[in-house]
């Protein structure tokens, strides 16, 4: 998305004019214009000068920004309205005083004069419209703009002002030269309105400022220099020469400049500009760093690895800068008011004022409610409604880690009522440990000398866990790796073997007591590596991924929000269940295969609004597929880039966090538009003079300063969202959930006679798992069976014809 920044809008109108005339142009797919930050963002083919001409036809000024390096002074993020605004106001305070004091302190409370001012009705009513007239030129950018949006046919809020001040102004004028009466002099009004939406626009500014604090922080984040070193010396560079592969310095107390790798030295990293987690972490070598964190402590000599554009602290920021351009579904009917509001006003306005004269009232009284009208209308509220909320709910998120890629993103995933949880890498921590040994006293040496040359997961966990241990490897030969079952080598002359009970049963027998053992290892969600010499089967070491701390809690506090949560997993069903026993799911799903995985989230899309949780590339289909995909930031860029919300902690408990914050963020829009809209249904009528028989009326500067306020509100009820706890379940809707755990695992074992060899069982697992239904299938050739796992029904003649066509005997399904 092409981002621009768009400069003379001053409400909602003027956004949903520009949207309107971008979307018009060839090539534009889509244009989300933010009235918060002044952007615009443009999806599609169109060149950069025909949407830049569009936006000057409709009356306003564009231009590109610049995507890597965001911070110029001309950034839509820099406040420069309040301190202008603030001039204009005290410009104008400082002549509306003695103003204030002419029209009313004289005319109505006999305020002294000056003998010779005091009997001249004439000049004091020059001197009113000249000081009335200063105001004017003070802000003058109300009538310039309210005129330039009426003449290219988009009339905005400054319309409205500016036609109010102007009647009152006129008509004061008229009366002046014909009677001089000064109880008909309104000049003071055209004065005080414009003061008074003055002192409004500035409160307003000063508020959106607030509302992109977090994004501004992390823009200040950005390092400016690194320390370099080339051909053996030290270069201070700006950090937009720092290239791939460079080495770069860091000394304590300095910002890492770029991604990294550490190649040398250890210290202790602040990382809390990140991740928000005040703790620093120990870097040593071959630990990664990330831009904009601090050292704290040792020097550190690090490699480049991710530059410019490509950095994690530039990631977040054109995340947290993209979702501030999109525009959530829940605006579109505040969008579509806007769009025709000033022009309905200001056909009310006049229709007010012919009402009021052909019931006979005084010209007078009939064009202060017509200016009323105009002035206490409010499209801004209208407009700020949503936008206002989305900057400081998506400002809050990525203080947290949350990072919610577009507006709709933000909105969706409150109204989530499924989460499906990928198993490895989210609710578990995805790095296998040694849990249990039971064996022989050789047992660890045995499995560290095989394991050692293995590049399995598990494999990795005996390893680190025998190098703990001190264990004394010994040096293995004829080192074979056997995929789906295990490893042989040769120690010491004897063969030697390790693998599950399948494999290490085809060579050694496994132990009853063993063999017990295992199951039980199993049914805690344990994998068993039996290992054995010769044909003596020396014991068994159970590996299993450890469960995050929080992901338990995380899913009680999910179920409380009233949420059905599913895990899905290639596991076995043994394993996943009592994976999922543990953390307390609502579902299991296990055995399926990355595409099993988008099937099961279609089935679950029939039931109600799914989110997807996970962190691989095996999660990317179903993390599209789901109508939330959020990735587990330690994941894989491929998951990061399918997903809709990125969470940089890798934690479940800001999965919970980040549907709380949308939720929070939903209440505070409604709010924001239920006032938005009474407040104009309310006071349009009072304005008009509808309620005059009960004598309530509304002065024009009464109604100013109301309109005035209105934004105010709305904004600063949005800056609320900064106050919500997003760890904190009191507020949650208490909802029962059933307890019971249900797993999914359609199954049937299939009795084949023929499979001599493991080529035989490839070929078998290949011709079912390519048929549509099967998410995996378990193939043994010394069993002579093979178990398959479905997510759909299938016929048992269609898996017979299916074997028995490719030279195999089907002996039996069950």
């Amino acid at each position: 998305m092409k981002q621009y920044t768009v400069t003379g809008m001053s409400c909602a109108a003027c956004s949903a004019r520009v949207e309107k005339a971008v979307l018009g142009v060839d090539g534009v797919d889509a244009c989300a214009v933010s009235l918060l930050t002044n952007s615009m963002g443009v999806d599609g083919t169109a060149s950069e000068a025909a949407i830049l001409a569009a936006v000057a036809a409709a009356g306003y000024a564009a231009a590109p920004q610049d995507a890597t390096h965001p911070t110029t002074p001309a950034d839509p993020l820099t406040d420069t309205q309040t301190p202008m605004l603030l001039r204009r106001l005290l410009a104008s305070l400082a002549i509306l005083l003695p103003l204030m004091y002419l029209s009313m302190g004289h005319t109505m409370w006999g305020f002294p004069l000056p003998p010779f001012l005091a009997h001249s009705h004439g000049l004091i009513g020059i001197l009113q419209m000249l000081l009335a007239l200063a105001v004017m030129g003070i802000n003058f950018r109300f009538f310039r703009n309210g005129i330039k949006g009426a003449w290219h046919r988009a009339p905005n809020m400054d319309t409205l002002v500016a036609l109010g001040s102007a009647a009152s102004f006129l008509y004061s004028v008229y009366v002046l030269c014909t009677t001089a009466d000064l109880h008909e002099l309104y000049f003071e009004s055209a004065a005080m309105i414009l003061a008074l939406i003055t002192l409004g626009k500035m409160l307003e500014a000063h508020s959106k400022g607030k509302t992109t604090n977090a994004l501004k922080s992390l823009l200040r984040l950005t390092p400016k220099t690194a320390t370099v070193i080339r051909d053996g010396a030290e270069y201070s560079v700006p950090v937009e020469d720092v290239r791939i592969g460079d080495l770069f310095a860091v000394r304590p107390g300095e910002s890492i400049p770029v991604d990294g790798i550490v190649v040398d030295g250890h210290s202790a990293v602040d990382e809390s500009a990140l991740t928000g987690e005040s703790i620093p972490v120990d870097k040593v070598e071959d630990d990664p760093v990330s831009a904009a964190t601090i050292n704290r402590s040792g020097y550190l000599l690090c490699r480049a690895t991710r530059v410019g554009e490509d950095t994690t602290l530039a990631q977040i920021i054109r995340m947290v800068s993209d979702a501030a351009a999109t525009k959530a579904p829940i605006a579109k009917i505040a969008d579509k008011v806007s769009g025709i509001f000033v022009p309905v006003v200001i056909a009310i306005a006049v229709a007010v004022l012919t009402l009021w004269l052909l019931i006979g009232q005084p010209i007078g009284f009939a064009l202060t409610r017509a200016i009323a009208v105009l002035v206490i209308s409010c499209p801004c509220a209208l407009g700020l409604a949503t936008p206002v909320a989305i900057m400081v709910g998506n400002g809050k998120g990525a203080k947290h880690g949350i990072l919610f890629k577009t507006a709709t993103a933000l909105e969706a995933a409150g109204k989530t009522q499924i989460v499906a949880l990928d198993k490895t890498g989210t609710i578990t921590k995805g790095e296998p440990e040694v849990t249990d040994v039971v064996g022989d006293k050789d047992l660890l040496t045995l499995a560290y000398s095989l394991e050692r040359k293995s590049e399995h997961p598990l494999a990795k966990a005996i390893v680190q866990y025998g190098h703990s241990s001190g264990i004394t490897a010994k040096e293995t030969a004829d080192f074979v790796i056997h995929p789906g079952g295990g490893l042989t080598a040769t120690i010491e002359g004897e063969a030697v073997c390790g693998g599950n009970a399948e494999f290490v049963e085809s060579r050694a027998v496994i132990p009853e007591e063993m063999r017990v053992k295992a199951n039980t290892f199993a049914s805690e969600g344990k994998t068993a590596i039996f290992f054995a010499t010769g044909q003596t089967v020396l014991g068994v070491i159970a590996v299993a991924d450890p469960i995050k701390e929080d992901s338990a809690e995380a899913i009680a506090q999910l179920q409380n929000m009233g949420i059905r949560v599913v895990m899905l997993t290639g596991d076995n069903a043994v394993t996943a269940t009592a994976i999922g026993n543990r953390v307390g799911v609502d579902e299991v799903v296990a055995q399926v295969k990355p595409d099993g995985k988008e099937a099961v989230i279609r089935r679950l899309q029939k039931e109600s609004r799914v989110a997807m949780v996970g962190d691989g590339i095996n999660d990317a289909p179903a993390l599209t597929r789901a109508d939330m995909g959020i990735a587990i930031g330690a994941g894989t860029d491929v998951a990061i880039d399918a997903a809709d919300v990125v969470l940089v902690h890798s934690r479940l408990s800001d999965m919970v966090a980040a549907i709380r914050l949308s939720r929070a963020t939903l209440r505070t829009i409604h709010q924001n538009l239920f006032w938005a809209f009474v407040y104009n249904i309310v006071c349009i009528p009072v304005a008009a003079g509808a309620f005059a028989w009960a004598g309530l009326t509304l002065n024009p500067m009464l109604g100013a300063a109301a309109m005035s306020l209105s934004s105010f509100c709305v904004v600063t009820n949005a800056l609320r969202l900064n106050w919500v706890n997003l760890y904190s379940a009191k507020k949650d809707k208490k909802i029962k959930i059933h307890s019971g755990k249900e797993v999914i695992t359609m199954e049937k074992t299939i009795h084949i006679q023929g499979m001599m060899c493991p080529h035989c069982e490839a070929r078998v697992k290949k011709l079912l798992e390519e048929t549509a239904g099967i998410t995996a299938a378990v193939v043994s050739h010394t069993a002579g069976t093979a178990v398959v796992s479905m997510d759909a029904p299938i016929d048992d003649a269609v898996l017979e014809q299916l074997i028995t066509d490719n030279g195999y005997t089907v002996t039996g399904i069950n």
